[in-house]
């Protein structure tokens, strides 16, 4: 698996709650978020829309930015989003090569365990 160090942006909508985070695998990533394989935040309150994303060159960078924008006022990641992706469309398709990704959820035993994608492709639907 080749590691890419990476700080993201999800939404739960346009305009709705918002989660910064930092990965090395970003399509792993969003998956776990987007399957709710992961309790949390994320999962609590349905943030799974990517709506920006950020490569870095090392992990300590990504992770010193990310910190950075969690201490942001809402505006400022607002402004952020806004600037480069003023659609907020779901940027899921875009990281995957693929139309729409259906994401299964995870039966709860298996959470935690990214070793590999459980994503179902489904052509033509919306997750």
């Amino acid at each position: 698996m080749h590691k890419q160090p990476c700080v993201y942006l999800l939404a739960s909508g346009s305009n709705g709650t918002l989660y910064a985070g930092v990965t090395s695998n970003l399509v792993g990533r969003i998956w776990q978020h987007r399957a709710h394989a992961v309790e949390g935040f994320s999962s609590r309150y349905n943030v799974t829309r990517l709506v920006w994303h950020e490569l870095h060159s090392t992990m300590e960078s990504a992770i010193l930015r990310e910190k950075r924008i969690k201490k942001w006022h809402r505006s400022w990641k607002m402004k952020l989003i806004n600037d480069t992706h003023p659609s907020w469309r779901d940027l899921w398709p875009d990281i995957t090569g693929q139309d729409h990704v259906k994401v299964t959820p995870v039966d709860s035993r298996l959470r935690g365990n990214d070793d590999g994608l459980f994503c179902q492709l489904a052509s033509g639907l919306a997750p």
